[in-house]
């Protein structure tokens, strides 16, 4: 039997290492997870660092898009982060686009990018309307 993937909470971000090769029911749990994780402690953001992944194959890849949707229907942002060249590289030679994920090269990126996401949300929710006033 194999191990959960941790999901560690940073703030409002979940942050997801996978640190070794997921075989399909991995795959599965990660999802079921990480949506109830989101959904429990109200993440604004996920962020999913891919730096040890060597290889991945279409299911893992469609597993990253799935990840992203879910997310974003339980109003969270997916970044994928530490994506290797040639996990890019399988990537596209197998179709997959990734609609929805975002992508930094590195954590620190990945974090940044969502708390701007963020910032901006929260600013434009509170931010008085201009018209309102004319």
């Amino acid at each position: 039997m194999s191990e959960r993937v941790p999901i560690l909470r940073i703030r409002q971000v979940l942050l997801v290492s996978i640190q070794t090769d997921l075989d399909d029911q991995d795959v599965l749990r990660l999802q079921d997870d990480l949506a109830a994780a989101v959904v429990d402690c109200g993440a604004h953001g996920v962020v999913i660092d891919i730096t040890a992944v060597e290889i991945v194959d279409s299911f893992v890849g469609r597993m990253l898009a799935t990840i992203a949707s879910l997310s974003r229907l339980l109003d969270a942002q997916t970044v994928v982060v530490g994506m290797r060249p040639a996990v890019a590289i399988t990537l596209v030679e197998l179709g997959l686009s990734l609609g929805g994920v975002r992508t930094a090269l590195t954590l620190d990126k990945g974090l940044r990018m969502l708390e701007g996401d963020h910032l901006v949300d929260s600013f434009e929710g509170s931010a008085p309307d201009p018209a309102a006033d004319a």
